[in-house]
């Protein structure tokens, strides 16, 4: 991918592999995929139709045009897309704005990240909106920069968004650890070249040459991540 952002030279401590964490958010760093889900259902109860449980596995992690065009394929609801979108942000703006419950593991990943002096990105499908609002959580000064799913011509599962934010840190994508929890995010992170390591919330995800799976975001610290990096974690499937 291409990008008119002037790349910076890395900014991760000299002598290690690790250059940048790249991290994603929803269900990832917050709690929020059910959330998500929750608001999907209600929305579609109010069009008249009921959303089965089946559909949370293809629509989580996905962007919001993706999820809302399935929804409405799949349902025969009489909305247009764009006008879908709009409901469901500012339906999930709404719930969001009176709390946002971290994952176990979060806050403190956050803070050794800043404690070292490794450049993290928060790397999102979900809008610019739903990311500064969420930021209000997380703590804006955790991150040296966020990329939302409405600011790339292509989201996820595109590795647009991850060769994006490595590019702005001026980090080489390879060297670059992911954090993702789902596999549309998985995608996107091994297509762009990254190191990933996947926590799955709603739905599993299937082993994969080289992919690294644990089972909650208290089992990565930054020597693991440092670990994926120079290949002395085995892939856990």
């Amino acid at each position: 991918m291409t990008s008119s952002i002037p790349v910076a030279p890395p900014r991760a401590a000299a002598g290690s592999a690790l250059q940048a964490v790249l991290l994603d958010m929803d269900g990832t760093l917050v709690d929020t995929e059910g959330f998500w889900w929750e608001v999907e259902v209600a929305v579609f109860a109010e069009l008249g139709h009921q959303l089965l449980e089946e559909y949370r596995e293809v629509v989580v992690g996905g962007p919001m045009a993706r999820s809302a065009s399935f929804l409405i394929q799949a349902t025969g609801a009489k909305i247009a897309l764009t006008e879908l979108t709009v409901l469901l942000n500012a339906r999930f703006s709404e719930m969001i704005g009176r709390g946002v419950p971290l994952m176990p593991g979060a806050r403190r990943l956050l803070a050794e990240l800043a404690a070292h002096k490794i450049p993290a990105a928060l790397v999102s499908a979900s809008h610019r909106e739903i990311i500064d609002r969420v930021l209000l959580t997380l703590g804006p000064e955790n991150f040296a920069l966020t990329v939302a799913g409405d600011e790339t011509e292509r989201t996820k599962p595109y590795p647009d968004p991850y060769l994006l934010a490595a590019a702005r840190l001026g980090a080489e994508p390879g060297r670059c650890a992911v954090v993702e929890d789902t596999l549309t995010g998985v995608t996107a992170a091994e297509a762009a070249g990254c190191r990933v390591v996947a926590v799955p919330s709603v739905a599993p995800i299937p082993p994969a040459s080289g992919r690294t799976v644990v089972g909650s975001l208290e089992e990565v610290d930054l020597g693991f991540l440092r670990g994926l990096i120079t290949g002395m974690h085995r892939p856990v499937h």
